[in-house]
């Protein structure tokens, strides 16, 4: 009878380590059933998307940051990037009729968002932001992006960008 037992115990033990629990970013997603997977990994402090695609063996290419940034007015929104390049914030000024554009303090950010720095989903923010999308990012079969927590990342069909969030297509990527 013992040996029975064990065997479930160390199942049990196992889906605890593996489960992730649901955020506003994916009751968002599964509300408007968007298949998506959940890929969960050590978070590192500043490491950013290349870390993340390195420890998920995923093209930091495929790995779509999610910033927030305001306007010369302060006014917030989000850009999602790739995530081994950066945003030319005058290209994106220039493209969405603003005087200038600049990253968000993080303290800002989360305030906005709802979301830690590091964890930032563009689903479900605290705040109805406008989004930006970098173009080529629609061109990928997938994307992995924040499910809403540090160290989680949902893929997608990067189309659910647009359809979900009324993203608007911009061209301001910079090499990283």
């Amino acid at each position: 009878m013992a040996a029975a037992i064990a065997p479930r115990w160390t199942i049990a033990i196992m889906a605890k380590k593996d489960h992730v629990s649901e955020t506003p970013a994916t009751a968002l997603l599964r509300a408007n059933r968007v298949a998506f997977t959940e890929h969960p990994y050590d978070y590192l402090e500043r490491g950013g998307a290349q870390h993340s695609a390195e420890v998920l063996g995923l093209d930091p290419f495929t790995v779509v940051k999610t910033l927030i940034m305001q306007d010369h007015d302060a006014k917030p929104l989000v850009v999602l990037m790739h995530g081994n390049r950066k945003v030319s914030t005058k290209n994106l000024a220039r493209q969405i009729g603003a005087k200038s554009v600049e990253p968000c303090a993080p303290e800002v950010a989360n305030r906005h968002s709802g979301y830690l720095v590091g964890g930032t989903s563009p689903f479900a923010t605290r705040r109805r932001m406008p989004v930006y999308v970098e173009a080529s990012i629609l061109q990928l079969p997938k994307i992995a992006i924040n499910g809403g927590r540090r160290g989680y990342l949902v893929c997608i069909d990067p189309q659910v960008c647009v359809q979900l969030l009324g993203a608007g297509l911009v061209n301001c990527a910079l090499a990283d």
